[in-house]
């Protein structure tokens, strides 16, 4: 018999995780805020109050709107024996001290980011990473895999929330620069589409290969090699994205802040550097 589950949160995301346990056999308990959300769940055990849920099974896989809802459903619940997989976006900070207090309710305590949209929950590309304690993450490892690659990344609670938030960071200033390349690009009335399938993606794909040697150069910094396209050549031309974006009527407001950082690279003597140089200037 599959390990029975209970699901803390119907939303979106929550209703997917629930149909996926329900489609991979496991016996389901959700809960839910408001009552009546999510239908669809032919086969799942609803649960009138959190407590009951929790109660049902030993493990319990949250997914609430953010730490604070977390906190008030979950507080004064025996909570002795379970497993709480907490799969809620949260800082690092909140999962370490979400950590204290549900062990001091008697739980074992997971946390959770999850690197996917529900639609992807299931399927072969999604992944989630998981922090805390190893031995209840090894002993449900393959219940937590029928929703997405699983991913443990340390003992720390909060390391998967960094890991998370330093993926999402690096997600959105990425559609950023993407957002406001298609502004110009509608600006001037030029076919956005045909842009983006023929120059914009290729382009960003190409750049991102470039990864793995800034993170390279950051943890041990060359010595006696010049810089591929240093700092003070790209600060001395980047006032011109700057600049064209307000020609073109468009707020060049996701593009200063990068721009800041290569004049204050620069000011601080790293003009002869490469990327890597920037990283170093926000620690």
């Amino acid at each position: 018999m599959k390990t029975p589950v209970t699901v803390l949160g119907l939303g979106a995301m929550g209703t997917a995780l629930a149909q996926a346990f329900l489609a991979a056999g496991h016996p389901t308990t959700v809960w839910n805020r408001t009552p009546g959300r999510s239908p669809e769940l032919e086969g799942a055990i609803r649960a009138t109050t959190a407590a009951e849920a929790v109660a049902a099974s030993p493990l319990v896989v949250v997914c609430l709107l953010v730490d604070t809802t977390v906190r008030d459903t979950l507080d004064g619940i025996d909570l002795t024996g379970k497993v709480i997989a907490n799969l809620t976006n949260s800082t690092p900070d909140q999962a370490r001290a979400l950590e204290t207090t549900l062990t001091a309710q008697g739980a074992t305590y997971v946390d959770g980011g999850i690197m996917a949209v529900p639609a992807m929950i299931g399927r072969p590309e999604a992944f989630i990473l998981y922090s805390g304690d190893s031995a209840a993450f090894e002993r449900h490892q393959a219940d937590l895999a029928v929703l997405a690659r699983p991913l443990f990344v340390g003992s720390d609670a909060g390391l998967a929330a960094l890991h998370d938030i330093a993926l999402l960071s690096a997600m959105y200033g990425m559609f950023g620069g993407a957002q406001h390349a298609l502004a110009l690009m509608h600006s001037a009335k030029v076919p956005t589409v045909e842009f983006t399938e023929q120059l914009l993606l290729p382009w960003l794909t190409a750049m991102l290969g470039m990864l793995p040697q800034i993170a390279a150069e950051l943890e041990q910094p060359p010595v006696g090699q010049a810089a591929g396209s240093n700092l003070a050549m790209q600060a001395a031309a980047y006032h011109n994205l700057l600049d064209t974006a307000v020609g073109q009527g468009i707020d060049p407001m996701l593009l200063r802040p990068m721009g800041e950082l290569l004049q204050k690279a620069v000011a601080s003597g790293h003009g002869d550097e490469d990327m890597a140089a920037m990283i170093r200037l926000l620690g």
